[in-house]
C-alpha cells in the first residue's frame, strides 16, 4: 500500500537554525525570532491535534535534551519503516544529525510494532556518501520506484544500495533551485500519492530527464498535478498521503503549502481526498523542512 495511518513524530525539546545543514539547504532562513524552541513545540503540538483528531495513529516520542539535535523534528530522513518488517537506517550529511539515531526512538517503535530485520546504509558517513532516507528518496511503494533528485545529500551509489536491498527501481535525476543549486531533498519538490504525483517539473532543466520523470509517471497509471517554483518554494511539494482508522484517505501538508495553491489545484487535488493542514511556520523557517519532513511512515505490522 502506499499510504499508513501509523506515522512516528519527535517532539523538539531543543529545535533551533541548524548551521550545519545549512550550507546546502536553500529552504533555511536564519531570523531574529525569539523562543524558537517554545513556538516550534506549539506548532508540533497543534499539527499532531489535527493530524489525531481525523483519526491517524501518531506515535511521539519527545526528543532528549542530550545530545543536541536541533532537527529532530524531521525523523523521516534517517529512518523508514517496511511492510516486510524491515527498519532502514541512513547515512546524514550533518554530524549533529547523525546523532538523532537514538535508542528511545527505536524502543518506542519496537513497543507496539513488530521488527524483524534492520537494514543499516549508515556506514557510508566514513566515504561522505549520504542518502537521507524519505527525504532523498521519494517512494512509490506500490511499484517500488524511488524516485530521487541527486545532490550533496543523496547519492547514486546509497541509493543503489537501497534499492537493491528493498527491491526498489531507482529513478535519479538533477533538480534545481531558482539559483541553480541542487535541491537537497526530493521531497521538497515531489509527492507521490496513490493515484497522483505533485510534482515542480520546472526544476528539472535537462529535457530528456522532464521526459524521462513523466513517461515513468504515466506509466504507473499516476495523474500529475503540477506546482511552480514559487509554490515549491512555500513546500508545496512537500506532503504526505496517508489514511486514518476508518481507511479515509487525506493529504497532509503545511497551512504556508495549502495557502501557496491555486483553487484550481486544491479542487483537483479535492477530487481523490481532503486536505489536512497546519501552521509550522517557525519551524519551516528555521529548520527548512515542513509536514512531510516531520513525519515517518511506519508500515511495520501492529504487534
Amino acid at each position: 500500500m502506499q499510504h499508513t495511518s501509523h506515522l512516528l513524530m519527535i517532539k523538539p525539546v531543543n529545535f533551533s537554525f541548524n548551521a550545519e545543514t545549512a550550507v546546502n539547504n536553500s529552504f533555511q532562513t536564519p531570523t531574529e525570532e525569539k523562543n524558537i524552541q517554545e513556538k516550534a513545540r506549539m506548532e508540533f503540538e497543534a499539527f499532531i491535534q489535527t493530524l489525531t483528531a481525523n483519526g491517524i495513529d501518531v506515535t511521539v516520542v519527545e526528543d532528549t535534551p542530550n545530545p543536541y539535535t536541533p532537527d529532530s523534528v524531521f525523523p523521516n530522513n534517517w529512518i523508514s519503516f517496511h511492510e516486510d518488517g524491515s527498519i532502514c537506517l541512513y547515512p546524514m550529511f550533518a554530524l549533529n544529525r547523525r546523532k538523532e539515531r537514538k535508542p528511545t526512538v527505536l524502543s518506542a517503535i519496537a513497543e507496539k510494532f513488530n521488527i524483524a530485520k534492520t537494514h543499516d546504509f549508515t556506514a557510508n558517513e566514513e566515504n561522505n556518501l549520504f542518502l537521507e532516507g524519505t527525504g532523498s528518496m521519494v517512494l512509490d511503494r506500490e511499484n517500488r520506484i524511488a524516485y530521487a533528485c541527486l545532490s550533496p545529500r543523496t547519492d547514486i551509489k546509497v541509493l543503489e544500495q537501497f534499492c537493491a536491498k528493498m527491491n526498489y527501481r531507482p529513478v535519479a535525476f538533477t533538480s534545481v533551485d531558482m539559483a541553480g543549486d541542487p535541491i537537497y531533498h526530493t521531497n521538497v519538490m515531489m509527492c507521490v500519492a496513490d493515484e497522483y504525483v505533485i510534482i515542480c517539473l520546472e526544476s528539472v532543466k535537462d529535457p530528456k530527464e522532464k521526459e524521462m520523470i513523466v513517461s515513468q509517471i504515466h506509466t504507473t497509471g499516476k495523474k500529475i498535478i503540477e506546482i511552480s517554483f514559487g509554490q515549491m518554494n512555500h513546500f508545496a511539494g512537500n506532503m504526505l498521503q496517508v489514511h486514518n482508522n476508518k481507511g479515509q484517505k487525506f493529504l497532509v501538508m503545511s497551512s504556508q503549502a495549502y495557502h501557496a495553491l491555486q483553487a484550481t489545484q486544491v479542487k483537483e487535488i479535492e477530487k481523490f481526498n481532503p486536505i489536512l493542514h497546519s501552521d509550522i511556520k517557525t519551524i519551516e523557517t528555521n529548520g527548512g523542512g515542513s509536514a512531510r519532513c516531520m513525519m515517518a511512515e511506519v508500515f511495520l505490522p501492529l504487534k
